[in-house]
Formats: structure tokens, sequence, C-alpha cells
């Protein structure tokens, strides 16, 4: 004896439409593969840009209410909120992967700013998702603006500044022209950076191997950010760094250390010597009295305590 259910029309009705969309977005998914084969955005995308663009539908900013007001002093107007995402692979090594990684989502940042006119992208956040594996996910997200004074250029200016300060910067003759990504990883075993064996712990003291070979990533992590920084401008903001550093312990053999850092900034360009229309003083604590590093006689002060893993450079 066999049982037979009857859907009802509803139940046949939401499983039509789920049908439907997982169709969709098949369709959608392969037209995303060939666009990309072919270095572009697929048709819906550009549709979607260019009606950003024409203002045919509302538009999306990241800006807050108040750098809406450059809106009307500064004719810097918002089209959309465009990103750029890139699945990555590692191969041989992490730092070019980092490097790869960004820099491919970038370039699909721009082709998405180009698709709806836009002059600049301002407040670019970085995120990631990593995986199980040797892969993560790269992901860029920023508003698309649009200055009416300037025509539509073919390479639209990236920066991680947010609407406000982008503009402060161009009155200041500081123009942003880009991002520039520096990484750098390596082991440390006991035959490097003078060896891990002479790290006992034996009471309060600084562990000087260890720290010679996290300050040694460091140092070329931030190297290589300046050497893609000069093939854009004169200077980098960079404000947004990552470092880890990873005990790895083997049994019967020593411990290894993993150190990786990875900084990321907006490029800027200005002509050297120029001056800036306002005074500059140096920030350097939060100290309720005088910094030591401002004025000589102050009194010296502790140094506050710092993420590593977010914040200024």
């Amino acid at each position: 004896m066999a049982w037979f259910s009857k859907k009802s029309p509803a139940e046949r009705e939401a499983q039509d439409a789920a049908k439907d969309a997982r169709g969709a977005a098949a369709v959608r998914l392969a037209a995303w593969d060939v666009a990309l084969s072919r270095g572009g955005l697929p048709d819906f995308v550009q549709q979607r840009l260019g009606d950003a663009a024409a203002r045919r539908t509302p538009w999306l900013a990241t800006m807050t209410a108040s750098e809406l007001l450059i809106v009307r002093s500064h004719g810097a107007r918002p089209i959309a909120t465009i990103c750029g995402t890139c699945w990555f692979q590692f191969g041989a090594s992490w730092t070019r992967g980092h490097a790869s990684g960004w820099r491919t989502a970038l370039e699909r940042l721009i082709d998405e700013a180009r698709a709806c006119g836009a002059n600049a992208v301002v407040d670019v956040k970085l995120r990631t998702s990593a995986s199980e594996g040797a892969s993560m996910d790269y992901s860029l997200i920023g508003t698309a603006i649009r200055f009416d004074s300037l025509p539509s250029s073919p390479d639209p200016v990236v920066a991680t500044t947010p609407a406000l300060e982008f503009v402060r910067l161009l009155e200041a003759g500081v123009v942003p022209v880009g991002i520039a990504v520096g990484a750098h990883y390596e082991w440390m075993t006991d035959n490097s950076f003078g060896g891990l064996s002479g790290n006992v712990f034996s009471g309060n003291q600084p562990l000087t191997k260890l720290g010679r070979f996290w300050e040694s990533i460091r140092r070329q992590a931030h190297a290589e950010l300046r050497r893609d920084a000069a093939r854009q401008g004169t200077g980098v903001l960079a404000h947004t760094h990552f470092g880890q550093l990873i005990k790895q312990e083997v049994e019967k053999q020593p411990d290894r250390y993993l150190g990786r850092h990875i900084v990321v900034g907006t490029v800027v360009h200005a002509k050297p010597g120029e001056g800036v229309p306002h005074d500059i003083e140096m920030v350097v604590d939060m100290r309720d009295g005088d910094s030591s590093l401002i004025r000589p006689d102050a009194e010296p002060a502790m140094a506050y305590l710092n993420d590593e893993t977010e914040g200024a450079i």
C-alpha cells in the first residue's frame, strides 16, 4: 500500500518560486564567470550602475549626513555604493597571495566606478573572510562620487579616506591618487635570527630574538608598501594594518614562529616643498597633560596600549 501526499496550491507555488530563484542565480553566476574572464562586468551590473549615474534610481552612499553637505559646497555628488570582491587561493606565498587578492578586488571596484562615471571612490572599507585551507575572500566597498565640475575619468581615484577628508586633502593641495598594499611573511626557526634556544624564561625580560624577527617582518611589509606607493604618488596615508605572530609546536622539534604583516593605505601626491593652508601639530598620545614628545621638559609618560591588529601606523 502506498501513501501519496497531495501538495496544496500554496506549497506548489512556493516550490516553483524556489526553483525559479535557483535558476536565476545560476544564470547570474554564469554571467559573472563570462564577464570576469573578459575583464569586465555583467550586463545587469552595468545596467544598475548606469541607472544610478543617470539618476533613474535612488543613490546609495556610505557618507554621513554631515558629509553630504559637500554635495552643495563642492559639487561632489554620491552616485552609488560599489564593491569589488575576490576569493583568492594562495599558492606558495602568503605575501603574494594577500597582495594579489587585494589588487584583484581593487581592479573590480574600479570597473564598477568606471561603469557609473565616477571621478572618485571614497570611504573604501576593506573586509576579509577566511575559510579552511589556503584561501580567503577579499572585499572592498565604498561610495562612488562625481565632482560635477570635472569630466568622467577612465581612472577614478580610490581612497580609504572619508568624503570630507578627501575634500580637505584636495583643498590643501594633497591629491589622493590610489591605494597601495604592502605584505610580508616569514618563518622563524632555530637557525634564523640567532635561533630560539636563547629565549628561555627566567623572569621578566625582553625576548630580543623574537623581537628582531617581528620587527623585520613589519619593516619589510612597510618597505613593500613604500615601493607600491612610489609607483603612484609621493606619499601614503597607511592607516590600515594587520599583523600576526603564530607559534607552531612540533613534536620532538624546536618550536617555530610564523610572522605575517599586511598594511594598506591611500596614496597621495603633493608638490615637494608645497605648504598647506593651516598649521599642523603632531598628536602623539592621549594624556591629560603635555606630551614629552612635544615639550622636552614635560614629565615622561607611560606608553598606552595599542591594538596591533588595526589602527594608525
